[in-house]
């Protein structure tokens, strides 16, 4: 066979001790009980090998396992809530990460004198339960015409190494059980224990990696993603599909150390097949990995001839035996997950950049929509287009044709009636409230518009319910809210105006008629194409009255409360908006900083 082949002098690596291994190997088909060491190795829990951890020395052990524990937390704690394009995709990769940690790496790195726990992995069949259970020497994992047969995940082991899968925290977030259920067994393990398997290996069956039942490709990948070696299952049949290059492809990208099985081979073919499949390997890179051929035979009881396993049992058995053989195989796979987190971690990290960057356009959005809305509505409060209609018609019969000044005096305040002065009050709300009523409905609808043009969370979230008008109640908040205003115009006038002329002079006239006036002129009553012409009365009776600069003052607190309480209407409309966007999920902006930082970590520690 040929010999395992070095560390590339630029990898980086872990510096494992030998793998302990005090039992006596058995033959290459063995055919006798466990030594009496094993027996007394698996009866006596005190010398148990379980119980050695941090197996690194003393300080790189512990360096190590601070970054591996900063870098579990900084991918535990990433939120990936906004469906962005590729967010399924990260988090898939999330997941994956966070289970290669728990299931592999970290009780790897902490327990190197575990077995190595070689996966059979493998296209639909390829015959992966029948080579298990022919090398286990008996029915460990079911075989059959049925597709997809393997559903849950079997590891089978010497009886000396159960321990280690059983109370171990290798593959710890899998429940242990004595046989599989029905269905995908996405969160068990069945655990089987053989005298024929070598002690120090183990042999992990998966489900198919092209199964038919998608939930069969994450757990295959995940027992993958647990493994010290992979051994690859193909059949002459099938060694071309494109599922079976993916898992090669995934397998040289990890560096993971691999083995390959190509079973039924027809004999009258077999150097046909062989050197075909050889020449595939050799283009895609893989030319010098180690593979067995399986002939196509005879399947009796769930098993192969022993003589078509001899070579991949002897196999097996020089890696029980050779020590440094097996140490430096799982030790390449282990630095070959490590040096993958350099790439897949930083992904990570730039997906919820991308993320965080698409909450901020569609935060934005919501913002420049409403602004827009509250420009509207100052300008409409500015250039007098207000008034017309109803108000133009209630102020020409507030005004009436004679003086104003002389009519607005309390002993004369009976000619208008207060019904021309309710009348122009409430024209003058209902103008307002209805500017202000449409630029709500208009910015609710541009939120949604503009969502819709963001693909993936955008226009999800734009077809939420409700979102595309304004609330149940804004009619009536938008008509309390003015009639808030008007009262706090008058009061402006009754209070401010006094400072610049005499009480004496104000006093001889009506406050709330002087403050419709202030408001008719305030709307921009003489502006621009407005009734009344530059030089309009309302300007001109109450500079006279209030002077110039009483009169701009009051002009800019009234604007200014105005704004305010439009602000205040328009922030209770907006939460609707922040609300959901929260609700679909608020990245982190520091976690992706703290994914690069641990993966910085990780690389110093090593």
């Amino acid at each position: 066979m040929p010999e395992e082949e070095p560390e590339s002098p630029g990898e980086q690596t872990l510096s494992f001790r030998a793998i302990k291994d005090d039992d006596q190997p058995p033959d290459a088909i063995p055919e006798e009980e466990p030594s009496s060491e094993a027996e007394e190795a698996g009866e006596a829990e005190e010398d148990d090998p379980y119980d050695e951890e941090f197996a690194l020395p003393e300080q790189v052990s512990g360096a190590l396992t601070d970054a591996l524990s900063q870098l579990r937390e900084a991918v535990t704690g990433l939120h990936l809530g906004l469906d962005v394009p590729g967010a399924d995709e990260a988090r898939k990769s999330q997941a994956a990460v966070l289970a290669q940690l728990d299931d592999y790496v970290i009780p790897r790195v902490h327990m190197s004198t575990a077995p190595a726990l070689i996966v059979i992995a493998g296209s639909t069949g390829a015959g992966k339960s029948t080579l298990v259970n022919t090398l286990a020497a008996q029915t460990v994992s079911a075989t059959g015409v049925r597709r997809p047969t393997t559903g849950t995940p079997v590891l089978v082991c010497n009886p000396a190494d159960e321990r280690w899968f059983t109370k171990g925290t290798l593959l710890s977030g899998l429940n242990r059980i004595d046989e599989p259920g029905e269905g995908p067994g996405a969160d068990s393990i069945v655990v089987a224990s053989t005298k024929w398997l070598p002690h120090g290996v183990a042999l992990l069956d998966t489900p198919d990696i092209d199964s038919v039942v998608e939930e069969h490709h994450d757990i295959a990948h995940r027992m993958l993603d647990a493994a010290d070696l992979w051994v690859f299952v193909t059949s002459a049949a099938r060694y071309a599909d494109a599922p079976s290059w993916g898992l090669l492809k995934l397998a040289k990208e990890r560096g993971a150390r691999l083995v390959i099985v190509l079973s039924r081979v027809p004999v009258r073919s077999r150097e046909v097949v062989a050197k075909h499949f050889t020449r595939m390997l050799d283009e895609y890179g893989l030319g010098e990995v180690e593979r067995f051929i399986i002939n196509e035979t005879t399947v009796t009881n769930g098993r192969l001839p022993d003589e078509e396993v001899a070579d991949l049992r002897m196999w097996l058995s020089e890696l029980s035996v050779d020590e440094q053989r097996r140490a430096l195989a799982v030790q390449a796979t282990l630095n070959g997950v490590l040096n993958s987190f350099r790439a897949r971690v930083p992904a990570l990290a730039r997906h919820l950049e991308t993320q965080v960057a698409l909450r901020a356009d569609l935060r934005s959005d919501i913002d420049a929509a409403f602004s827009g809305a509250l420009a509207e509505i100052e300008e409409s409060t500015r250039d007098g287009s207000l008034l017309r209609g109803e108000v133009l018609a209630r102020w020409q019969d507030f005004a009436g044709s004679g003086d104003l000044m002389r009519t607005l005096q309390i002993r004369r305040a009976k000619n208008h009636g207060p019904e021309r002065l309710g009348a122009l009050r409430n024209a003058l709300r209902s103008g307002l409230e209805s500017v202000i009523s449409t630029a709500v409905h208009r910015a609710s609808e541009e939120v949604v518009t503009r969502w819709r043009q963001r693909a993936g969370a955008g226009d999800r979230l734009a077809a939420l319910p409700g979102l595309g008008r304004p609330a149940d109640d804004v009619d009536r908040r938008t008509a309390r809210m003015v009639t808030s205003w008007q009262d706090h115009v008058t009061e402006l006038v009754r209070t401010e105006g006094v400072t610049k002329r005499s009480v004496a002079r104000l006093v001889s006239f009506d406050v709330e008629s002087l403050a419709l006036i202030f408001t008719v002129g305030l709307l921009g009553y003489g502006t621009g194409d407005a009734p009344g012409g530059n030089g309009a009365l309302p300007q001109r009776l109450l500079r006279g009255l209030l002077g110039a600069e009483s009169l701009r003052s009051i002009s800019a607190k009234a604007r200014s409360d105005l704004r305010a309480r439009v602000g205040l209407l328009f922030d209770d409309e907006t939460l609707r908006y922040v609300d959901a966007l929260d609700g679909a999920g608020i990245p982190d902006e520091s976690a992706a900083t703290r994914l690069y930082q641990a993966t910085y970590n990780l690389e110093v520690a090593r």
